[in-house]
């Protein structure tokens, strides 16, 4: 059975994952509202999260930042993991999914390997293996099914 990959399209502004195999997508605006506490509980994600705010219920969006584009690491993962769930049903699709994370913005100076290394780690943590991450031309499920990247753009390790 071949194995899923999921498309993670990364920007300040939008989040969109694509399962390549399905073709089970989601799109939201990048944020998420945690519960406040040891340990943080998403209570809403997208246009519903700024609706939660309040004294006990914090709301971020974890990629936008001036300097970078993984500002908030916990809340990155939380809100990925919710979406992966929401894309790639484990039960019927068996096993972990490979995902591509695809970088949207282009930094003055490129990616550090620093904010490579944390999106390879988002990945991880919302279930994947292998975790590739990209920078140039949107892909195509072909392209995903396969992990062939184009020479226009680069692979980021």
């Amino acid at each position: 059975m071949p194995r899923a990959v999921i498309y993670v399209q990364v920007s300040p502004h939008r989040l969109t994952l694509r399962n390549a195999m399905t073709g089970a997508s989601a799109t939201t605006t990048p944020e998420v509202a945690l519960a406040k506490g040891a340990k943080p509980r998403v209570v809403a994600i997208g246009a519903k999260a700024r609706k939660q705010e309040s004294r006990t219920v914090q709301v971020l969006n974890p990629f936008s930042h001036p300097r970078t584009l993984l500002a908030d690491f916990g809340a990155a993962q939380l809100l990925l993991q919710v979406l992966v769930k929401q894309v790639h049903k484990r039960k019927l699709l068996g096993g972990a999914p490979a995902m591509v994370v695809h970088l949207q913005e282009d930094p003055t100076g490129g990616f550090t390997q620093l904010e490579i290394r944390g999106f390879q780690e988002l990945g991880a943590g919302a279930g994947a293996t292998p975790v590739v991450v990209w920078q140039g031309p949107n892909l195509t499920d072909e392209q995903l099914a396969a992990l062939q990247f184009p020479k226009e753009g680069r692979v980021l390790s």
